[in-house]
């Protein structure tokens, strides 16, 4: 069961990564710094480093679907 507590929501637009809102400093529409294609390389196990470029505070992916992102850190 995906623990939800440690999963953001995304969007991809026109070929670009999006979150609604940071979860760490409350900035709306954050383009994050990952190619959508690489979302299905996290989702067959690879770990990245995702690094938020309106705060710099960092997460790691561990998992993604079509809608969240799975992360090591508890966001809610």
């Amino acid at each position: 069961m995906i623990p939800f507590n440690q999963a953001w929501p995304y969007d991809i637009v026109m070929n670009d990564v999006y979150i609604q809102e940071c979860p760490f400093c409350h900035t709306n529409n954050v383009l994050l710094p990952i190619p959508p294609k690489e979302l299905a390389t996290i989702h067959n196990g690879k770990k990245k480093l995702l690094v938020f470029p309106c705060c710099s505070n960092r997460v790691t992916l561990l998992d993604s679907d079509s809608d969240y992102l799975l992360t090591d850190t508890i966001l809610r």
